[in-house]
């Protein structure tokens, strides 16, 4: 009988130890009772973000993952719209923490600068972190990262990441209206590892500029599929859209009287009167079938 209640007792245990596990990688929450784990509970099983900035707090001054705590904590302090507490909490803290995680924190506050508006800040940011890549310093010495997305792992190389570091100087620039600069960032930015979503804001770049024709060809490119993430829709859908916006502001191909530097009456009148006192198969003079091919080519 004894045997068996010991048999019944670790079985129970096996199992309760088995529920505590598939509890932690559902909820993707860390084992153990230290402020950190407690934090991304808070964070993460309980939706408290108040409480879990607390706790991240908590753990920073024990020591406790410093590293995690303070990035995590930043990114709750930004879905409270705290940005700005996030960027002092990092510039703070960011001493603490080892070196290889200076690289996810620097991402960290490019993403903060750019919800506080603090465009400056992140160009500065942004070309430091190219600097690095053409000291050979990124990814600490090494060829390529693992970077996460919804939960997904992949591996980033040193040329990807050149191109997105780009891509975010070059919409920086943008935000400044500095367009003849953020283009030719976007334009090294593809040369590199050129995507769909960059070629976007390359053709948006264009338009600003009045450059119309460069703009389509760069959409049209994106529509007919020549450029790497052409098949994601939503990268479809804004090219169409930028085209559409193009038409819009697109001044109208020039009418003959323009290019005469005649009103429209008299070109009109003109044209009747020679109606009526040319031959048949001739109605124009040869000055306006000359125009007319002219105006035809400024239209293509």
């Amino acid at each position: 009988m004894e045997s068996n209640s010991l048999k019944n007792n670790n079985n129970s245990k096996m199992m309760s130890s088995r529920k505590d596990d598939l509890f932690h990688v559902i909820h993707k929450v860390p084992q153990g009772d230290t402020p950190y784990v407690k934090a991304k509970h808070a964070q993460l099983v309980e939706k408290d973000p108040e409480a879990a900035i607390v706790l991240f707090w908590k753990a920073i001054n024990a020591g406790d993952r410093v590293d995690s705590a303070l990035k995590d904590m930043a990114v709750v302090m930004k879905q409270l719209n705290r940005s700005e507490e996030a960027i002092e909490a990092i510039k703070s803290f960011r001493g603490r923490c080892s070196k290889q995680a200076q690289e996810s924190l620097d991402n960290v506050l490019i993403d903060l600068y750019k919800k506080c508006g603090k465009v400056d800040e992140q160009i500065d940011l942004l070309k430091r972190k190219l600097r690095l890549i053409y000291q050979g310093e990124i990814f600490n010495g090494k060829p390529t990262k693992t970077a996460r997305s919804h939960g997904k792992k992949f591996q980033v190389s040193v040329k990807q990441e050149t191109s997105r570091l780009l891509g975010n100087l070059g919409w920086a620039y943008m935000q400044k209206s500095n367009y003849l600069t953020a283009e030719v960032v976007y334009r090294k930015a593809q040369m590199i590892d050129p995507d769909a979503n960059k070629a976007n804001n390359l053709g948006l770049c264009l338009i600003k500029q009045g450059r119309y024709d460069d703009a389509a060809g760069v959409l049209r490119d994106v529509l007919h599929g020549r450029i790497p993430g052409s098949e994601d829709v939503r990268a479809r859908n804004r090219a169409q859209e930028l085209l559409m916006e193009l038409k819009a502001v697109q001044p109208p191909s020039p009418e003959l009287s323009h290019i005469l530097g005649l009103d429209d009456d008299f070109v009109n009148g003109l044209e009747m009167l020679m109606n009526e006192w040319a031959p048949v198969r001739s109605k124009r003079l040869p000055i306006f079938e000359q125009i007319s091919s002219f105006r035809d080519q400024l239209a293509c």
